[in-house]
């Protein structure tokens, strides 16, 4: 069984993640403001299955295949932080957009807005980073079995994460009308963002622990 730390401790990470602008976020407050509540819902709903696919691969053993291929947890490690590198630039640069300024977009049926919300948490590093390098730094193999572990650290993250996505759908629309009429809030809004993910890229790029450790 997990100890309460380990608990607290993804529960905390996983907070700072999704807190944390990304493609989710992005694509959920987008769908939100420009096609309705219902669709930010659906997206979410998809984004749900993209985590239980990374739970499940995680269970499965992901976490050993980077332990026997050093190299590959490297590179995992150093794009996913150049990528949040990037999406810090994006931004603060100057002319950037914000999260909860999106352009519009063409409404689409349930199907494609369930798949979109799948697609874009599959292809986010943000979930990759934390499924393969930081959830199973949680695990502790003298407390039992490491796939019941790595379920229930893995469902706390998931509790989270849907939580606090399903509140920015349900407030995005007045999130983005009360910054809307505050442009100085919109642009501390996106600095704080940038500098946010920048921390995160840095701290990840310059964590030196090696896979084999983080599988232990």
């Amino acid at each position: 069984m997990v100890s309460v730390s380990a608990v607290l401790g993804i529960a905390l990470v996983a907070l700072g993640l999704v807190l944390t602008p990304g493609p989710n976020m992005v694509y959920l407050v987008s769908r939100s403001v420009t096609q309705g509540r219902r669709a930010g819902l659906v997206s979410l709903a998809g984004v749900a299955v993209g985590f239980l696919c990374y739970l499940v691969a995680a269970v499965a053993g992901i976490s050993t295949v980077f332990a026997l291929v050093p190299a590959a947890y490297t590179v995992i490690k150093l794009a996913g932080a150049g990528y949040l590198l990037w999406l810090a630039w994006q931004a603060v640069r100057p002319g950037g957009g914000s999260v909860f300024a999106p352009g519009p977009l063409p409404a689409d049926r349930p199907r494609r807005l369930f798949t979109m919300g799948l697609v874009t948490n599959l292809l986010n590093p943000k979930i990759a980073v934390l499924y393969v390098s930081l959830l199973p730094q949680f695990v502790d193999p003298t407390r039992g079995h490491l796939a019941t572990q790595s379920l229930l650290l893995g469902g706390t993250q998931i509790v989270i994460a849907l939580t606090v996505n399903a509140l920015i759908v349900l407030s995005a629309g007045a999130i983005t009308a009360f910054l809307a009429r505050r442009p100085v809030w919109l642009r501390v809004q996106r600095y704080v963002m940038g500098s946010v993910l920048a921390g995160l890229a840095v701290r990840i790029a310059a964590d030196r622990s090696r896979a084999a450790a983080v599988t232990t």
